[in-house]
């Protein structure tokens, strides 16, 4: 038996999708039934940043949770792709997986917040019904100074301690929540990292995509989040600014990747977050 049997068989579950991506092909998966909601991981990551919240999320909607370009499973994107570029290959493999006109919520999480933001500036009219950002990038606002230490000269043991630094510097307030298991992720995602993301996540590109929208905006941070020196006012200010009927939820006591740390409070949160939204087109 594996010791993280749970990962294994939460991915043998889900229904796999390929579409085009540069010179080869992303991975979606899929999990559930229903409405659909489109899941967007984090910089350096993969699928398993949302592994905790899927089964949950599962047994309300439709999950669909891509390896974004040259991350996880998934192939390179073309040399010198921006953020707007890596939003139109999402939306025409989503347009596949999906259907050119079904509707459905977008989240994304730091660097997939990006992506989700990009997206749902410029989806088809009446695909993309609501945005929520999760400790995303792309508003100018990243101010984290934490010293991360190298780990791709490193394995075994040295590795993995390399890992629980950087988790607690970077991405995780408790670290009573640095276990196993998100070292493992790290670790998993950290070998298939081959895009450079920081880019795109600490540009402030969603400021001018993010006033045009019409549809329901939202935002979840985590209390202590590292990249706003625990701060989450600063992202909230802007993104009242640029949307001003923002949902605004902070989690008081967790870091940057909510989803991870507290799985339990953020999956309620992101339930209340899209229930006023409505029911799908008919």
């Amino acid at each position: 038996m594996s010791e993280f049997e749970p990962w294994d068989a939460l991915e043998r579950s889900a229904h796999a999708r390929w579409t085009a991506c540069g010179d080869g092909q992303m991975i979606w998966r899929l999990w559930g039934s229903g409405e659909p909601l489109i899941l967007l991981h984090g910089g350096a990551g993969s699928w398993l940043h949302w592994f905790h919240v899927i089964p949950a999320l599962a047994a309300r909607r439709l999950v669909i949770v891509p390896d974004l370009p040259g991350l996880g499973s998934s192939a390179l994107p073309p040399a010198g792709a921006d953020g707007p570029e890596l939003a139109a290959i999402l939306l025409a493999g989503l347009a596949q997986v999906l259907g050119p006109e079904v509707d459905y919520d977008l989240a994304g999480f730091s660097f997939g917040g990006v992506l989700a933001g990009l997206m749902a500036a410029t989806a088809p009219p009446g695909t993309a019904r609501s945005l929520t950002l999760v400790g995303s990038g792309g508003l100018g606002v990243i101010r984290g100074t934490a010293s991360l230490v190298r780990v791709r000269d490193k394995s075994g043991f040295e590795r993995a301690q390399a890992h629980r630094t950087n988790l607690s510097r970077w991405m995780i307030a408790d670290p009573g929540k640095i276990d196993d298991l998100a070292v493992a992720i790290q670790d998993w995602n950290s070998h298939r990292a081959r895009f450079d993301s920081r880019p795109i996540g600490t540009s402030d590109v969603l400021l001018a995509a993010l006033p045009g929208l019409r549809i329901p905006v939202a935002g979840i941070w985590g209390g202590h989040d590292h990249a706003v020196e625990g701060r989450p006012e600063r992202a909230e200010a802007v993104l009242r600014r640029l949307c001003p009927g923002l949902a605004f939820t902070v989690i008081p006591d967790a870091g940057h990747w909510v989803a991870h740390e507290a799985p339990d409070v953020f999956v309620g949160c992101l339930v209340d977050t899209l229930s006023p939204f409505g029911p799908p087109r008919s």
